[in-house]
């Protein structure tokens, strides 16, 4: 196929390459540059200069009319443009004149056969994975570092502001794929050898998921981001990665039911054994790991459904001076609610299902942390599988765009709530670490730039009356979840603890009273009615 003499009559000389999809026309600034690099976890994605994109081949308007319909086929105008942005991004000195670059694109891909239609990347030195261009990092500075704002981050990180994807679409792809291909033996090798980039499988990666960890990796400020498919698969991979057999662990006592039945059931098979300490029990803490060889030191912060705190800066210096790795799972508090990182913890754990994903409409869960550990954790994850489906990956990040939106009307209308709870003479007590009342207030708002969306308080009723005032209510659902846009209720010695007598339930604290309220983005006004309404029916 002779496409270098094609290409040479429909190109000016030098090609011109621009950073940006707008279509305008304006040549790429000449000091411009922009960088990929691929890590363990998938496609890491860099900018020089702060601000820079996939680099987009700007074809004449005739482009598509002057290639034969054979040379479209078997090359695809795609897959040329990734070969040219390539080479130029890895030596920007050498944009030669259109015939030797397309020559050199032709040799690169005249063994390849191409279905039309496909977007088909070529390696070309390295530069790109099946379909995605990959670029050697200029820049060890992250593109999105000149960001001030957090909610800033959560709609650019990982998209504009360094997408792995040669794409013009403005928003991510969602890539359906279980596997990826080669189109020689001699790829397949090179990437069993490390020299070429690739997910070969499924299961062990995706562009779109690649996305949303890019996000929340931007959001905490970790350097690695594994989504999986549940908040309980992300927990329970991190805790078989990172403890081994025999080893011990240190949590606390009001936490989510589904994590103690795991850690009281399922680790002891393996000989793990737990100790289980009040969250602000920071003598017991040091007792445990003075004690036993503890590993690790696994909480929540604000936990469920009390939402206690725990002073993550201080239990993180002394595991750490024990040798002990510290992981909070912060779904309650947000990545911008609270930085549990940047607190000293080495592992921070969601429920994307929540805040994250915000519209109730996806289940996921997310660690980050450190490369190393994450690594260890996404090694198992190949092994046992529990990955998110590359549609709610794009969820996930859909619903991201507006967390900080979400997340102020919340903050605001659940501070407000519990203020207006904690006065009202048919409730006996709220849980909200924003009130002074709460035994870590202090802390909250030390390691807390807000407080959340839920509200946990008990009315002044038995089981039957407080059933009443859930059932009075008019604008939020009765479901098992927090988080979303809808306010939803429950009462958790129904819908969590059923299964238990009132006595066992008791041990736990779930008194028969007790009533969690997650506010989401309706008027506060119109919430503000519908609770006062439904206190007056008890």
């Amino acid at each position: 196929m002779a496409v270098s003499s094609t290409f040479a009559r429909v190109f000016p000389s030098p090609f011109e390459c621009r950073s940006d999809p707008d279509f305008s026309g304006a040549p790429r600034p000449e000091n411009a540059s922009s960088g990929r690099k691929i890590g363990a976890g998938g496609v890491r994605s860099y900018g020089g200069g702060g601000m820079s994109s996939s680099l987009i081949l700007r074809f004449p308007p005739n482009f598509v009319r002057q290639l034969s319909t054979k040379a479209r086929r078997n090359c695809s105008n795609i897959g040329v443009a990734q070969v040219v942005a390539a080479s130029w991004s890895n030596n920007p000195a050498a944009a030669a004149p259109a015939a030797k670059a397309v020559d050199a694109a032709s040799a690169a891909l005249a063994p390849v056969e191409v279905a039309a239609g496909v977007e088909e990347g070529v390696l070309v030195e390295e530069s790109c994975c099946n379909g995605v261009k990959k670029i050697e990092s200029l820049s060890d500075e992250k593109s999105y570092s000149f960001l001030s704002s957090d909610g800033s981050i959560a709609i650019h990180a990982g998209e504009r502001l360094g997408r792995g994807v040669v794409s013009d679409a403005l928003t991510t792809p969602i890539f359906n794929t279980s596997a990826y291909f080669f189109k020689t033996t001699a790829e397949l090798i090179d990437f069993k050898e490390k020299r070429r980039a690739s997910f070969e499988y499924g299961r062990y990666g995706n562009y779109t998921t690649v996305v949303a960890e890019e996000k929340i990796s931007a959001l905490e400020g970790a350097e690695s981001t594994l989504i999986l498919a549940s908040g309980m698969t992300a927990s329970t991979v991190m805790l078989l990665a990172l403890v081994p057999a025999g080893g011990h662990i240190v949590t606390t006592t009001d936490c989510y039911r589904k994590t103690r039945i795991f850690i009281e059931t399922i680790l002891p098979k393996m000989g793990i054994t737990a100790t289980v300490i009040d969250p602000a029990d920071i003598e017991g803490l040091e007792s445990a790991l003075n004690k036993n060889k503890v590993t690790l030191f696994f909480t929540e912060s604000p936990t469920n459904p009390f939402l206690r705190c725990v002073d993550i800066e201080l239990v993180s210096k002394l595991c750490h001076d024990k040798g002990a790795l510290v992981c909070i799972d912060g779904t309650f508090a947000t990545p911008l609610n609270q930085k549990a990182l940047s607190l000293g913890a080495d592992i921070v754990l969601h429920s994307a299902t929540k805040y994250i994903g915000g519209h109730n409409d996806v289940i996921a869960g997310c660690i980050s942390g450190s490369e190393k550990l994450i690594s260890a954790v996404r090694n198992l994850h190949h092994i046992l599988g529990g990955l998110i489906n590359p549609n709610a990956a794009y969820l996930i990040i859909r619903g991201m765009k507006t967390l900080h939106l979400r997340i102020q009307q919340q903050n605001s209308t659940g501070l407000r709530m519990a203020e207006i709870l904690e006065a009202h003479p048919k409730v006996n007590c709220v849980y909200y670490p924003g009130l002074p009342s709460h035994p870590e207030h202090h802390l909250a708002k030390r390691q807390m730039t807000g407080f959340g969306g839920v509200v946990s308080f008990e009315v002044d009723g038995d089981l039957l009356k407080t059933a009443k005032f859930v059932d009075a209510l008019k604008i939020p659902y009765i479901a098992p979840s927090f988080g979303g846009c809808e306010s939803i209720v429950d009462q958790p010695a129904i819908m969590s603890y059923w299964d238990l007598c009132q006595s066992d339930r008791a041990k736990f604290g779930i008194l028969d009273n007790l009533v969690r309220f997650s506010f989401g983005v309706e008027d506060f006004e119109d919430l503000k009615a519908d609770v006062l309404q439904a206190l007056e029916t008890i």
